[in-house]
């Protein structure tokens, strides 16, 4: 497993799923855990100690309110950590985006969009893109067929400029 993905509730998997999505594209190994920064700091704790023995090498955090749970991770480990601001009902996510990027000096946590799991995923794509070759030729694969994608959708084919 080199991406560990962790939600602070299980009702933020639809949001989630979106970065196992583009993991399983690029074959990328990763777990999924909900696991709460508030209603289980001692587990959450347990499970970062065992990062490092079980391969993680980028951990992606999404999380909606308070948001803590990226933060607290990042607290505790050396290991980049992407965090994923879940939308609210109550704010529309602003809460959570603003909790995510406004970290203290010397915690950093990279922050994507709200409710933008799958960036989160190819940011940590890159990441390990780093070091590993193959990743890398997956991720230049991957934004290929991305454009080629936009391309086929372009409503101004062969307007001239």
């Amino acid at each position: 497993m080199e991406v560990s993905i962790i939600m602070g509730s299980i009702s933020d998997q639809p949001i989630m799923e979106k970065a196992t999505e583009v993991l399983q594209e690029l074959d990328i190994g990763y777990e999924v855990r909900a696991i709460s920064a508030h209603r289980s700091i001692d587990f959450l704790f347990h499970y970062i100690g065992q990062f490092s023995q079980r391969g993680f090498r980028v951990i992606i955090a999404g999380a909606g309110g308070a948001a803590h749970l990226p933060g607290v991770i990042a607290s505790k480990t050396l290991l980049p950590v992407i965090g994923v601001p879940i939308k609210t009902a109550t704010l529309e996510g602003l809460d959570s985006l603003l909790s995510i990027v406004q970290m203290p000096k010397g915690v950093p946590v990279a922050t994507v969009g709200i409710n933008n799991a799958a960036n989160a995923a190819l940011l940590a794509a890159r990441i390990l893109a780093l070091q590993d070759d193959g990743i890398s030729k997956k991720l230049a694969s991957y934004i290929k067929e991305m454009e080629k994608k936009i391309l086929t959708q372009d409503i101004n084919k062969g307007i001239k400029q």
